[in-house]
């Protein structure tokens, strides 16, 4: 159920750069930053004067001989060939590229922004003594700073040194000269503590920027002591802990302060508030705590506030009206109160209001909105708001989105709401509105509406039936549709079919009756169709099996895309559904679960070839499970539990290898069950209640099916043997048992202490590290371990602790699905943070991968991969407990997280991708024996809180001796990372890790899903795409647009070169894991990786 361009220019040999403007100063009349806490870029007139002063100052003059000098050391450190054309015969004032100089001949401008220019910045640079404009960004210079770097250059008034791989602390000697204005150390990697020392001569300072770095220790409040005139502090994105120490009131003509993403805590610091000159503060992401005060409306230039994602309590500042120049509010997830204070509807330049996830309440409709002209999104959702709709908020004629979703609100959607013509996304899901068929004569006056959620509403009424309640010209562009869980009764609609775009179309959990109506198949678009939980009879439509969607490939080869996608939540109540979070991610599906249909299966099902999701469970469904059914090559979930279904499982299903979940439990089919394939990974559930199946999994063995028949009297001569046998045994074995029992209770009475009922039940055992396994001991051969090796030291643990450490396992504790179970967040009552992965199953085959996990786990030791720090068997239950990642996965950060991905800069994805090639050559080749992932995709590697990658979840490895060049086995994996040859052979070997790990890279680069089956056809597979747009030479166009025109587009490059020849359709052209280290490794040392 759905709920919710490089400018440079060139002039008497000197090459200017147009500079972002948190590498210098920041204009006051710039416009707003649509993410508050990411970088404009405004025009600086004091630079720019600066810079074309030295243009005019350039003269015939020859170059000093010591500063040619310094330069020439200089360029030593440039790896060759140096693209820079530095002749030693050309005078280094008129003719070298990038050098500027005064009437003297003395350097004073070295600017070489974007130059693609990698190497070490060589002490020789310090020479040039009177130096004062200096960029070097967007380069890839590694390595430390000289010893007294800054200092040397005196005359320092403008320094930019940005993205870059510079590494390593601030020189401690070393302090910024006293004319410095701007300084911008941004995105490199340098860390440390920040010293006042080193600030305290910089008392011209105007802009510093070191964001997206790993500078730790205290945020340096001080500068404001040294520097009262700076105007920009940007600190986002490093390592900086404990509270937010007083000092930035100090500055008092700071225009941004940004120190969002770090590990901040305590109060906001009020001085901060005296500031009048602050137009934007961003704090998100930090653990902030307190309320926000009253003083905070002193700041009335403030433009945009930005405290989201902390833990704030209390009130929104009642006098928050006086912030008259407010644009962005960002208040979401906190743990703010009361009510919404009336003097924010006065902030009419306000363009985006989010207060979401917060405790607030109140009567909505009390508010006047009317005055917020320019307000474009606002996100009230998940709150305690009462009352109806706003008819105000419809005079807000610029919004485009609107979500008022789990909140209390009453009443009908008002006509009013048309007069919203730019309005393409509403969620009001969650609430209690009455009215449906009033509200779709209202709503289809909305033109542009693309995304329309009104789950959980409407509660019992009745879905209207009158063909004419919409136009052929209604809803024309809705490509969303989701009305579930309101109880609705009646049937399915005819009007829907006139919703000739809708793509996703929610009906489930009501109370619909009659049959599935055959036009549906009509619906082009559709490609999510969720029927699930209703009370729909008859048989499964042929009709259904021509949805082009899902039956056509080229049929959405013309699907224009335009939904607005705000966070859209999907059955939240079932975790396996949990990835997607946003349409481009829903999978191709149909749910027509727990209804009523019975009939057979149709043989035409087979059509659906593109489809991944196919629930018909629950429903009086009879005869054979169709052959044809293996058509659907794409298939990832088939559910046909809980029917009548009879006959024999088809064996040509072991040929889907993307099927990774499986159910016919409960039926009446009978047979052997298929192995090999992905049958040898589904537990025992997916087989139960039926009688008639036999085979392995089932401990009930096939009986011989060489149709050989007995005489009789051999027949009873063997039955008298079996009676006897039986007899004999039984009788030993109760007598064996009468004296095991008593045994027991004498053992029991003389060694178990009194009251010591707790650890009756689970024993703490300690590791044996001989057999990597301790004995089981306990009742029930109960067990918990946690190794010697866990970096936590955790030594005394129990069930009980576990249980308390994920609230009894509770679903708001669960953190992600890995292999053959959910992930939990297990917070200990010392605070220390485990991931509990809980796996499902009965025991039998899924028992055994559990021990082999544990036995590889335990020996498997590396930087990048994931930590088992220890397992448990407790009553059936089996438990793996591993470090926990608190940045989750890669494919969060990529494709879930909203803004996640711009967050990631290209230094930060290069890191991951070398860190996680590291784990992944150990497990091929250091670790004993080797292992074979077999799953390698972006959810599967982790990311610790400093984006250090690991690789997780390998517990369905398969294991192979030394120097063997493959194993047989079953094939598991994920659509859009399984290599090619899978599809001919189980046969997974370590190239194929490698094919997987080259799709990585290439999320990494282009920021897209591998499948997403949204685009056009040939742009759904990441791999093709990419291929495609390579031969026609547009490799720039594959990376993700937050990477471009960042300076590192030689650096994807290369690394686009290594991922391609890791998805190489040939597995033998496949380089190794280890060759694919050492190339990345030289990508990041710029050396460049093979061609």
């Amino acid at each position: 159920m759905i709920m919710d361009n490089k400018d440079s220019r060139h002039q008497s040999g000197l090459t200017y750069h147009q500079f972002r403007p948190a590498m210098l100063l920041t204009s006051f009349h710039s416009s707003s930053s649509s993410v508050p806490h990411h970088k404009s870029f405004y025009p600086i007139i004091l630079i720019v004067v600066l810079l074309l002063s030295s243009v005019a100052t350039i003269c015939n003059a020859s170059c000093n001989q010591l500063d040619r000098d310094s330069l020439l050391s200089f360029s030593v450190g440039i790896s060759s060939p140096s693209p820079l054309n530095w002749s030693s015969s050309a005078d280094c004032c008129t003719m070298w590229e990038g050098v500027g100089c005064d009437d003297n001949g003395r350097v004073t401008t070295l600017w070489l922004p974007s130059r693609s220019l990698f190497g070490n910045i060589t002490p020789a640079i310090a020479n040039l003594s009177k130096l004062s404009q200096l960029s070097l960004s967007n380069n890839r210079f590694f390595g430390p700073l000289p010893d007294g770097f800054f200092k040397s250059i005196s005359s320092l008034e403008i320094i930019d040194l940005s993205y870059n791989l510079l590494s390593g602390r601030l020189p401690l000697s070393d302090r910024l000269p006293s004319p410095i204005k701007t300084v911008n150390l941004s995105s490199n990697h340098f860390n440390g503590t920040i010293l006042s020392s080193f600030l305290e001569p910089a008392i011209n300072l105007e802009s510093f920027d070191i964001s997206n770095n790993s500078f730790s220790g205290p945020i340096p409040s001080f500068i404001c002591s040294y520097s009262a005139a700076v105007r920009v502090l940007d600190f986002t994105s490093n390592d900086f802990r404990g509270q937010m120490p007083q000092g930035f009131g100090s500055c008092s003509s700071l225009v941004t302060l940004r120190a969002g993403f770090n590990h901040l805590s305590g109060f906001i610091p009020d001085d901060i508030y005296s500031v009048s000159t602050l137009q934007e503060i961003s704090l998100p992401g930090n653990k902030f705590s307190g309320p926000i005060p009253e003083s905070i409306v002193n700041l009335v230039n403030l433009r945009i506030l930005a405290l989201y994602g902390n833990e704030l309590t209390g009130l929104i500042p009642q006098d928050i009206g006086r912030l008259s120049r407010l644009e962005q509010l960002l208040l979401h997830i906190n743990n703010l109160n009361g009510t919404v204070p009336p003097s924010l509807m006065t902030c009419t330049r306000l363009t985006v209001l989010n207060l979401r996830v917060n405790f607030l309440e109140g009567e909505l409709s009390a508010l006047d909105f009317s005055n917020l002209s320019r307000l474009g999104i606002i996100d009230l959702g998940n709150n305690f708001f009462t009352g109806s709709i706003p008819q105000s908020l419809f005079s807000c004629r610029s919004l485009t989105a609107i979500r008022l979703a789990t909140n209390y609100l009453t009443g009908d959607i008002l006509p009013g709401i048309t007069y919203l013509q730019a309005l393409s996304f509403l969620s009001v899901s969650n609430n209690s509105l009455t009215n449906f068929a009033g509200a779709i004569e209202v709503l289809k006056g909305c033109k542009n509406l693309t995304t329309l959620i009104l789950t959980k509403n409407f509660y019992n009424e009745t879905l209207p039936d009158n063909e004419n309640l919409i136009g052929s010209e209604d809803f024309q562009n809705l490509q969303i549709l989701g009305l579930g869980g309101c109880n609705f009764t009646g049937q399915i609609p005819t009007w829907l079919v006139k919703l000739g775009r809708v793509e996703v179309l929610d009906l489930s959990m009501n109370q619909i009756t009659g049959k599935i109506p055959g036009w549906l198949g009509t619906l082009q678009n559709l490609f999510y169709l969720d029927l699930s939980q209703n009370f729909l009879y008859g048989g499964f439509p042929v009709e259904l099996t021509q949805l082009q969607r899902l039956a056509l490939q080229e049929a959405a080869d013309q699907v224009d895309r335009s939904a607005l996608e705000l966070p859209v939540f999907v059955q939240p109540n079932n975790a396996s559904n949990q990835q997607y979070n946003l349409l481009s991610n829903l999978p191709p599906a149909i749910y027509l679960g727990n209804n009523n249909l019975d009939g057979n299966i149709p043989t035409e099902i087979g059509q659906l070839k593109y489809i991944h999701v196919l629930d018909l469970s629950k429903n009086n469904f009879t005869g054979n499970i169709p052959e044809t059914i293996s058509n659907l090559t794409n298939l990832e979930k088939l559910d046909l539990s809980a029917n009548n279904l009879s006959g024999e499982i088809p064996s040509s299903l072991k040929g889907l290898h993307f099927l990774s979940s499986f159910s016919v439990a409960h039926n009446n089919l009978e047979g052997p069950i298929p192995t090999g394939g992905q049958f040898d990974t589904f537990p025992i559930t997916s087989f139960l209640g039926n009688p008639g199946l036999c085979g392995q999994i089932l401990q009930h063995p096939c009986p011989d099916q060489s149709g050989t028949t007995q005489p009789s009297a051999v027949r009873k001569t063997a039955k008298r043997k079996i009676l006897i046998g039986l007899i004999l045994g039984i009788s030993f074995g109760i007598a064996f048992t009468v004296i095991i029992i008593a045994f027991w209770i004498f053992s029991k009475r003389r060694i178990l202490p009194r009251g010591d009922t707790e650890k009756n039940d689970l024993e703490i055992v300690s590791y044996n590290s001989t057999s990597g396994l301790s004995a089981e001991i306990g009742k029930d051969n109960s067990m918990l371990v946690m190794f010697p090796t866990n970096k936590d030291q955790i030594n005394d643990l129990t069930i009980f602790d576990i249980l308390r450490a994920t609230n009894n396992f509770n679903q708001a504790n669960i953190v992600g699905c890995g292999g053959f179970g959910l992930v939990y967040k297990a917070t200990l009552a010392d605070g220390t943070t485990l991931a509990v992965k809980k796996l499902s199953g009965d025991m039998g085959l899924i028992e055994r991968e559990f021990k082999a996990e544990v036995e590889v786990l335990s020996t498997a030791q590396h930087e990048n991969l994931v930590s088992l720090q220890g397992y448990c068997v407790h009553d059936g239950c089996r438990l793996l407990f591993y470090s926990y990642m608190q940045n989750g996965s890669l494919d969060y950060w990529l494709h879930e997280k909203t803004d996640g991905a711009s967050l990631l800069d290209w230094p930060t994805r290069l890191k991951i991708a070398q860190g996680a090639s590291c784990g992944l050559a150990y497990m091929h080749q250091i670790c004993e024996p080797h292992i074979v992932h077999r799953d390698i995709k972006s959810s599967n590697i982790l990311l610790d809180e400093k984006f250090k990658a690991h690789v997780a979840d390998f517990g369905l490895s398969r294991m192979i001796l030394p120097y063997q060049t493959h194993v047989t086995t079953e094939l598991v994996g994920t659509l859009g990372y399984i290599p090619p040859e899978y599809s001919q052979s189980w046969i997974a070997t370590l190239r194929g890790d490698v094919y997987s790990f080259g799709v990585v890279m290439l999320e990494l680069l282009a920021g897209r899903r591998p499948v997403d089956m949204s685009k056009p056809k040939m742009s759904r597979e990441l791999v093709v795409w990419v291929h495609l747009m390579r031969n026609e030479g547009k490799q720039e166009e594959i990376f993700d647009p937050i990477l471009r025109d960042k300076g590192f587009e030689e650096e994807m490059l290369q690394v686009l070169d290594v991922a391609c020849m890791c998805v190489s359709q040939n597995p033998f052209k496949r380089p190794t894991i280890a060759e694919v280290v050492e190339w990345l490794n030289r990508v990041v040392s710029n050396q460049g990786a093979p061609k």
